[in-house]
């Protein structure tokens, strides 16, 4: 992309900010619509673990970014690994447990479960993103 002009890169750039704002929009409003279709308030716990999910991450690790992706003899980055997958996990199993239990319907956890892979689309592409690190060559 170096062969491309200033403005052009910067436009390409804006563009993939704007796609992750409206995959988080949109999983955002997959969570709502999951609540608010079927009259019902509980499938928002989840809202709960996706607000704990990046918690370890911010405290525990920094912006030691790459030493989550490799084996570490740490203590604590492997406690960060363990407290994240826990909430990751927990995103998925709250509203199985509500489905199992009869306290939500099918069309609640489908789109309980969208909205979690929604999300973790855009997790993804915000990694992608920042290991491209076109923004420093601007």
């Amino acid at each position: 992309m170096a062969e491309l002009p200033g403005y052009f890169r910067y436009c390409l750039n804006t563009g993939k900010l704007v796609l992750l704002g409206i995959l988080v929009s949109g999983g955002v409003v997959l969570q709502i619509l999951a609540c608010a279709l079927y009259n019902n308030w509980w499938p928002m716990l989840t809202a709960i673990t996706y607000v704990l999910l990046p918690m370890p991450l911010l405290f525990l690790v920094g912006s030691g970014r790459s030493s989550l992706f490799s084996e570490s003899d740490s203590s604590w980055v492997n406690a960060t690994k363990f407290l994240t997958g826990a909430s990751a996990v927990g995103s998925i199993a709250i509203p199985a447990i509500l489905k199992h239990s009869g306290v939500i319907g099918w069309g609640a956890f489908a789109m309980e479960l969208s909205s979690f892979f929604v999300f973790v689309f855009a997790i993804l592409c915000y990694i992608r993103i920042n290991d491209e690190d076109d923004y420093s060559s601007l």
